[in-house]
């Protein structure tokens, strides 16, 4: 396990203080994978993450003080945890108690663990194909570009593109070096 990684979690599972059989757990995020997106955790806290099935929901009131943690992917983990959970009841008092930054609450809400599926922002493009942060899309239509002096020409490759998180009709991507907000109804994966 990683140097850095042990000494972040003081030798210990970051959600419930066991230090038994540690194990580093990747946390999804759409900026991509480091260390700041990995967790330490026991393997009674990695077998209930890696199967929904055997959650014990008991096991996790430790989450009681793991979500007080400064730690950015423990209180995206905590925050997801306490959401599978919440018709419990008491996980969803320890949620109306957590504070996330705006950027940290994007990043627990990408899973969407305990979000409505109606609620959830899917990105589709005008084939119906669901976007990604990171994909690349063609335009299907020349489009005139506000404020630049020069218009997107049809079949224009967008790489790398990033989802607009509060929008799901709108991408942001780079053509010809400046970056633009473009409506997905005019983009193809």
């Amino acid at each position: 396990m990683d140097k850095k990684l042990l000494e972040r979690s003081g030798g210990a599972c970051e959600l419930c203080r066991s230090t038994k059989e540690l194990t580093e757990y990747s946390v999804s995020n759409p900026q991509g994978n480091s260390i700041d997106n990995t967790l330490v955790v026991c393997s009674t806290c990695f077998e209930q993450l890696q199967d929904p099935e055997k959650m014990d929901v008991n096991h996790w009131r430790c989450l009681n003080d793991s979500m007080w943690s400064e730690t950015q992917v423990v209180q995206v983990m905590t925050w997801r945890l306490l959401n599978r959970i919440k018709k419990e009841g008491w996980p969803q008092d320890l949620l109306d108690m957590m504070y996330l930054d705006e950027d940290t609450l994007v990043w627990a809400k990408t899973s969407g663990d305990g979000i409505d599926p109606d609620d959830v922002i899917v990105h589709k493009d005008s084939n119906g194909a669901v976007l990604q942060n990171g994909d690349t899309v063609v335009l299907i239509k020349e489009l005139d570009v506000k404020g630049a002096t020069f218009s997107a020409k049809r079949g224009t490759a967008v790489r790398n593109i990033r989802l607009v998180h509060d929008n799901p009709d709108q991408i942001e991507g780079k053509i010809e070096g400046q970056s633009i907000v473009i409506l997905t109804r005019f983009v193809k994966k």
